[in-house]
């Protein structure tokens, strides 16, 4: 496999080709000016920006959109800003050496992707969470059996810890944390903080304009993404909601399509997406698991195949994994899909087609697949 500082690399030059395509695929167009800066808004209409340059400009617009994004969660612990060995999920990708020992804090999604990615390159990786539960969102058999595998990989989970101090030392960082009243210490490299992301909205002169926050400091926005001042929508990662790429490149669509076609797309069509967790292997969902399903009280049958059962995942030399997938008894359409497995993250998007399009699950179980992939495993799972 690639070292760590081999992957970095590649990573720099493959993005940075990437946001120079999507710069100039803008700024190269004839009707399109790109100024960078930094704005704000004066009124409705009106923003203000401070050009690198460090000039000042004024611009109006009929029409504005915001997608300014989202920021990392620090929490109020002592010591933690202040900390020079603290990483957030952007820092942890320009890292030029690999750590010995990382330590982080929050084992939400964000976390297990750092987490699986640094245990696999041979740091020794610590996660600590207040939650007593892990992945509480998950079905208990997919929790316990990721928690297994991770643990395997050389992860150390502390979970119901509570950090109270973090201290440098000369050379490393010392967490301080409680579990159930008592003290802990555990010292690393690095700390990296991965509790979360917060919508980019202050320092905007939002106050200047009509636009309202939720509770959760997000943008308010309606079914077609306009916020409340008529002239502006807000897209991506700072209206709030689930935060993928994928629903911002789905929120241009929304904008497009009021812009220049039919205005028929709107979020609340936007109730199937699918997610992937990219840890090894990793983990997809759509629509509902058995945990959601019994709250809501709808029945369901269950299918299930452990990934030992799937040829691909043997030629893979990875047969970790579960597919599990929910069927309404009645209409035989499917109700959700956890997948847990090598490539889940191309099955999935099968799934959630097929969901979508409310096809019957016999459509998934009995079509021919190529041979060998992981796909094919629908044939053997749907059998019931």
């Amino acid at each position: 496999g690639i070292n760590f500082e081999d992957a970095v690399k590649e990573k720099d030059e493959m993005t940075t080709v990437l946001r120079n395509k999507n710069y100039h695929m803008v700024a190269d167009e004839e009707t399109a000016t790109v100024l960078d800066g930094t704005a704000k808004f004066i009124d409705n209409h009106t923003i203000e920006i401070v050009l690198d340059s460090g000039e000042k400009t004024k611009i109006k617009g009929e029409r504005i959109f915001i997608n300014t994004g989202a920021t990392p969660i620090i929490p109020q612990i002592k010591g933690l800003k202040e900390s020079k060995y603290i990483l957030d999920s952007t820092a942890a990708m320009d890292q030029n050496s690999l750590p010995n020992e990382l330590v982080i804090l929050g084992a939400g999604y964000i976390g297990m992707e750092f987490a699986s990615m640094f245990a696999r390159y041979g740091t020794k990786v610590t996660v600590l969470d207040t939650n007593e539960k892990f992945l509480k969102r998950e079905d208990d058999d997919i929790s316990e059996m990721l928690f297994n595998d991770l643990s395997q990989d050389g992860i150390e989970f502390n979970l119901g810890a509570k950090v109270v101090e973090v201290k440098d030392l000369s050379d490393k960082v010392e967490i301080i944390y409680e579990i159930n009243g008592k003290k802990q210490t555990v010292k690393a490299d690095k700390l990296l903080v991965a509790t979360g992301r917060k919508p980019v909205t202050e320092n905007l002169g939002l106050e200047n304009t009509d636009i309202e926050l939720d509770e959760r400091g997000a943008i308010k926005v309606d079914d077609y993404l306009r916020t409340t001042a008529e002239n502006i929508w807000a897209i991506g990662d700072v209206k709030g909601g689930p935060q993928f790429t994928y629903i911002s490149l789905d929120d241009f669509r929304i904008i497009f399509d009021q812009l220049y076609g039919k205005g028929k797309r709107k979020v609340s069509d936007r109730n199937l997406v699918p997610y992937s967790v990219f840890i090894t292997p990793a983990l997809s969902r759509v629509g509902l698991n058995e945990v959601e399903a019994k709250n809501s009280k709808i029945e369901y049958k269950l299918f299930k195949l452990a990934a030992t059962s799937i040829p691909k995942a043997k030629v893979i030399g990875n047969t970790r994994g579960m597919y599990k997938i929910l069927v309404d008894p009645d209409t035989e359409e499917i109700l959700g899909a956890t997948i847990y497995g090598e490539e889940s993250y191309e099955v999935i998007n099968l799934i959630a087609l097929a969901m979508k399009a409310k096809l019957p699950y016999t459509m998934l179980r009995d079509q021919i697949y190529t041979h060998p992939t992981m796909s094919e495993a629908l044939n053997d799972v749907l059998k019931g």
